[in-house]
């Protein structure tokens, strides 16, 4: 804690001084870069000393070379005009874009310079060349370029006459010795030029360079004076606002909803706000200890809880986004209240803490609210079907020895539809209501009695060895059928036809469970209803496999014959006008008497025996023949989007997408017209292929729509990996969505996730006008179903005009 505070202090005391360390810093940053300038100026200057009196010598040397042809002259000529040769030679290089720093370097020391002067000499040279008082030094030096040059020449001319020619006369040496004097001559007012030019520059460089320093010294000073008068204003202007902060805090503590108290560092409570005096059950302000200010319900929170969570805030370690709730009891009222506390510190030192109360109780009961009607029928109050699903796949996954022996029990009301029928459906809802009531009568707490459907029922019976079980349905089926319910003057009844389904140590999954328990209650109303059937997996399975496999040999006599038909339902946009028509090609088979079979009854059959990839097939070719001869006529409305339906079968197969680009090509489609329609659950099974294929397909400009979403709900896992262009909403959530709010909640979850995923929903099963409207008031992009258009044979559906909802 010390070190902290120091650094705190440190922190505070360097805000408020850092302009005046900046301007120190640059101070002695200037005063750096006056010392280096002025010693590449002092650099400068004694590199002009070897530099003249090399020039002087070499000129001697030469002058008597001239005179007595001496070859130790003209060595010594040589050896001593190197060094401003060098020197010259290392400033021009400097004037080049991109000078080759290491030989200017090596010219600059054989120039008889010192080697730490270079550094200075090149930034200098370097970065002020154009500066007027380093300019005028400059342009003297290059003046005595010229007559190096001359004596160079003078130099080559006399030593090519001594060493080749014949031997020079009197007046030709009087000659050469009058030029090198002449140039002697001329060459020493640029020196005398150069070495007062230089003289200037330093002294006025000094002289800039104590003004420059000056002038910060009274920046500094003026600074200091402004921002010492500034700090001062700040001070009060500080004062002021924290006044007027605590004030308006003591304003807002009033008027805030949420509990607040303020303890010292004991733990005492000494501020409570009106929300904390009402939430604690008091009538006025209070202080004292937070253990008896604090009710909390000690048959909910046990005595080491409690005293855990005092310890907690006296030492202010409880957090501050602390999840945990608690049970207050204030009073008569019981309420839930969620705890965070912030410690306060004066000066660095711990002054207690504030603890804030927030009151849960309302979000506690809305939450428990919707997660009951998630799970639950609202007309019955009975678990719904992904409820019992969820607790009979828990059940399933004990081990055996576990969980013990079970059984389910798969109810369906015998002749309902004919009540609804006749007397209406409030008449059916009241029976219902009173068949499942009575169900939960003969049940014990443990087990699960849910609605699976309509007319539906699902029991799931725990520690039931199968005689009880079997007792316990035909107490059911018997209670029902004695039972009446009084409805307009009339008495209601009904009887049962339940499946029974031992669950031994192997039971399956879910889905075969609930499969099984289906067949066997479709066998008890085989046998007259009212009954009670006991599954036997040898007869259903027979019966099963009996009937695929005689609609896999109906199924290949289809396709030999083409008795396979396409139909298309249009899908509309429920905002703004369609850009043209949008459809799903749906498969029919026709009979061998000329009747139409849905799919529902063959494609069962057709994917347990991988017939389905084959018809998946003959449908692509088939649709696509026809959208190809359509193409070509200009009579027709324009086609938007055609949905073509890929099974799991086919996602399975490696070749599926050289296969669907070889016919595109061979149609000449546009794939921008076309979508694949895959479920979530073949999707999910395939992942692989299916976003091989998703990625590849949508490179060419084709669609794909996620069928049936939100069935599984495990498809929201999935979601990121396949890149879809539509969510098609399952109908299921659709169709009930009007008369169960779960449902309803999940159309707008699945449709909202869509959104933020940039894909487009569709509601299916918009059976009725109100579905329509309910799809488009939740924003849902568009609807499918009976109210839009029902299933037309293909052909006759591309020849007309899409169907449209009118905008309410």
């Amino acid at each position: 804690m010390p070190v902290r505070k120091g650094i705190r202090r440190i922190g505070a005391a360097l805000r408020m001084v850092w302009p005046f360390l900046l301007m120190v810093f640059v101070q002695a940053a200037l005063a750096c870069l006056s010392i280096y300038v002025l010693s590449a100026v002092r650099a400068l200057t004694s590199g002009e000393v070897p530099w003249v009196i090399g020039q002087k010598d070499a000129l001697y040397h030469l002058d008597r070379y001239a005179a007595y042809g001496r070859e130790e002259d003209l060595a010594a000529y040589r050896r001593n005009i190197r060094l401003p040769l060098a020197v010259r030679d290392a400033r021009q290089a400097l004037d080049e874009a991109h000078p080759d720093v290491a030989y200017i370097r090596r010219r600059y020391l054989e120039g008889d310079n010192h080697p730490a002067d270079f550094a200075a000499i090149f930034w200098l040279l370097r970065h002020f060349r154009r500066f007027p008082m380093v300019q005028e030094p400059i342009r003297q030096w290059e003046i005595g370029d010229h007559y190096l040059d001359q004596v160079g020449a003078l130099a080559a001319e006399i030593a090519a006459r001594r060493h080749q020619g014949p031997p020079p006369d009197e007046r030709t040496i009087e000659a050469w010795r009058s030029r090198i004097g002449a140039l002697n001559e001329a060459m020493l007012p640029g020196i005398h030029a150069f070495r007062e030019a230089l003289g200037k520059s330093a002294s006025g460089i000094v002289s800039l360079l104590f003004l420059a320093n000056l002038l910060l010294v009274a920046g500094i000073v003026v600074f200091a004076i402004r921002h010492a008068d500034r700090l001062l204003r700040r001070q009060a202007w500080v004062e002021g606002e924290l006044a007027g902060e605590k004030e308006a805090a003591e304003t807002t503590l009033a008027a805030i909803g949420d509990g607040v108290l303020t303890l010292d560092p004991q733990g005492d409570v000494v501020y409570a706000n009106p929300a904390a005096i009402r939430l604690l059950g008091r009538t006025a302000a209070f202080s004292g200890a937070l253990e008896t200010l604090l009710p909390l319900d000690q048959a909910v929170h046990p005595p080491g809880q409690v005293a855990a969570l005092f310890d907690e805030i006296r030492q202010a370690t409880l957090p501050a986004d602390d999840l945990r709730t608690w049970h207050l009891v204030a009073g008569a009222e019981r309420r839930i209240v969620r705890l965070a506390m912030s410690p306060l510190y004066r000066q660095g030192q711990a002054a207690g803490a504030v603890l804030v109360l927030r009151d849960v109780t309302g979000e506690r009961n809305y939450v428990e609210q919707l997660a009951w009607q998630a799970s639950h029928d609202a007309m019955t109050g009975l678990a719904n079907r992904r409820e019992f699903e969820r607790r009979l796949e828990s059940w399933l996954a004990e081990p055996a020895a576990v969980r013990g022996p079970g059984a389910m029990l798969y109810i369906d009301l015998d002749q309902f539809k004919v009540i609804n029928d006749t007397r209406g459906h409030e008449a059916g809802d009241a029976l219902l209501r009173h068949i499942a009531g009575l169900m939960r009568a003969h049940l014990h707490a443990d087990d699960v009695l849910a609605r699976l459907g309509g007319d539906e029922f699902g029991v799931l019976l725990l520690d039931c060895v199968p005689l009880a079980a079997s007792r316990l349905a035909e107490q059911l089926r018997e209670s029902a059928a004695h039972a009446r319910v009084a409805w307009q003057g009339e008495l209601l009844g009904t009887t049962l036809s339940i499946g029974l389904v031992e669950l031994g140590p192997a039971p399956g999954n879910v889905q075969e469970v609930l499969r099984v328990a289906d067949i066997a209650c479709y066998r008890a109303k085989e046998r007259g209803r009212n009954t009670v059937y006991l599954y036997q997996p040898d007869d259903a399975d027979l019966k099963q496999r009996m009937g695929y496999m005689h609609w896999v040999q109906r199924l290949r006599k289809a396709l030999e014959e083409q008795r396979f038909c396409l139909y298309g339902q249009p899908i509309v946009p429920l905002r703004g006008a369609s850009p043209g028509l949008h459809l799903e090609v749906l498969l029919r088979l026709r009979g061998e008497n000329g009747q139409i079979i849905e799919p529902s009854h063959f494609v069962p059959a057709a994917e347990m025996y991988g017939l389905m990839s084959e018809i998946d097939r003959w449908t692509v070719q088939q649709v696509f023949a026809v959208l190809a001869e359509r193409s070509a006529r200009r009579d027709l409305p324009p086609l938007h989007v055609c949905a073509i339906n890929l099974s799991g079968n086919s996602l399975g197969n490696e070749d599926l997408l050289d296969f669907l680009t070889v016919q595109i090509e061979r149609h000449r489609l546009d794939p921008r017209q076309l979508c694949f329609e895959i479920t979530e659950t073949s999707a999910i099974a395939h992942l692989s292929n299916a976003v091989r294929l998703i990625e590849q397909l949508r490179g060419m400009g084709c669609r794909f729509a996620l069928d049936d979403f939100g069935a599984g709900m495990a498809s929201f896992g999935y979601l990121k990996q396949l890149r879809v262009d539509y969510l098609k909403i399952d109908g299921s959530f659709v169709r009930d969505m009007l008369d169960d709010r779960s449902s309803a909640a999940m159309v707008d979850a699945i449709n909202r996730i869509g959104h933020v995923m940039g894909q487009r929903t569709i509601g299916e099963f918009a059976e009725t006008q109100a579905h329509v409207e309910a799809l488009r008031a939740l924003g849902v992009d568009y609807a499918q179903g009976y109210a839009i258009g029902k299933p037309l044979p293909l052909d006759a559906l591309l020849g007309e005009t899409a169907v449209e909802v009118q905008p309410a």
